[in-house]
């Protein structure tokens, strides 16, 4: 797998968006996912995007973007996020990233009022149609699984289920391991994503609560999620996620740290090529 990392890292911080690419490609990064609003990007906008990461030999893999009100009840709310993420799966081509990495929301009034099988199979439904939408335009859709109670996707099981309700040639699982250890799943679990994963998240966190941290920051044994992405053999990029740096002004510096500890994983267990 190649190493890469979101630039929203950068991003979060002010950084200039030129600025924050080359020192992406400075600190030895292979890839680079992109972290952006779609729905109105211009195309002057979009061809800066690919020239800078041309310039910096960075190929563009992965494009983020939440769409929370996918399982919402009403059919116009659902409709607008369709065409929210189609916009992305737009992006996605016209800048030559290979997915666009998708964001589910929650289940509404704690599960109370609507039934859950309800809101699941409209999430499924509007994911179907963005796959069919993605698979038209050369692009992949990879899902990913929040640990968070009322999500609707919260664990390895459900994601695989999704995956298989969805039924889509384009659309698969991203694998976030701080996520995996925050839903209490197991490494071994992830062996349920096996050919359904196309893209992993890699960060660290306490143990507790979402992170985001650089790996060594947290307590996540990394060992033993490393030794099965390297048996699944994916298809794919793993991708660095920081968010918040604690000290913005030595945002580089803690990059470079979850850069080269990562590094330092993937060819203990000769996960990167």
């Amino acid at each position: 797998m190649k190493l890469g990392i979101i630039n929203s890292a950068f991003d979060q911080v002010g950084m200039e968006f030129s600025e924050g690419i080359r020192h992406i490609a400075e600190i030895g990064f292979d890839t680079v996912d992109i972290q952006t609003e779609a729905w109105d990007i211009t195309t002057e906008r979009k061809q800066e995007i690919v020239r800078v990461c041309e310039e910096n030999n960075l190929p563009i893999v992965s494009v983020p973007v939440c769409s929370l009100g996918i399982a919402d009840f009403a059919d116009p709310v659902r409709d607008f996020h369709v065409q929210r993420t189609n916009k992305f799966v737009d992006f996605a081509r016209d800048i030559g990233a290979h997915n666009v990495l998708l964001v589910l929301g929650e289940y509404m009034w704690q599960q109370e009022v609507i039934p859950p099988q309800m809101q699941w199979d409209w999430a499924v439904e509007s994911t179907r149609k963005i796959g069919s939408y993605a698979a038209n335009n050369g692009v992949e859709i990879v899902l990913e699984l929040e640990p968070f109670k009322l999500s609707i996707v919260n664990s390895v099981e459900k994601m695989a289920r999704f995956v298989d309700d969805v039924a889509s040639p384009a659309v698969f699982a991203n694998i976030d391991v701080s996520h995996v250890v925050l839903a209490g799943d197991s490494p071994e679990s992830m062996r349920l994503l096996d050919g359904k994963a196309h893209h992993v998240h890699f960060s660290d966190c306490d143990g507790k609560v979402h992170g985001d941290l650089p790996p060594g920051d947290g307590v996540i044994d990394f060992r033993p999620f490393m030794k099965v992405l390297k048996d699944m053999d994916i298809d794919g990029v793993l991708s660095i996620e920081l968010e918040y740096c604690p000290q913005p002004e030595m945002i580089v510096e803690w990059v470079r740290k979850a850069f080269t500890e990562t590094a330092r994983l993937m060819d203990e267990v000769g996960l990167r090529s």
